[in-house]
């Protein structure tokens, strides 16, 4: 369980099976940790980023 508030959805809509890129523009965040999370109907795994400014 993670604390803290969302920042930015980058996409949230029903997308068929394959591959996709989102982009993520993080110019208006500090340097520091964030934590992303993707889910689908099955599966949902969060991972950690590091932003370096």
């Amino acid at each position: 369980m993670f604390w803290g508030k969302e920042i930015q959805v980058l996409v949230n809509q029903e997308l068929s099976p394959g591959t996709y890129e989102a982009d993520f523009d993080g110019n208006n965040l500090s340097s520091g940790v964030y934590y992303y999370k993707l889910e689908t109907e099955l599966f949902t795994e969060t991972k950690k980023m590091i932003l370096v400014k």
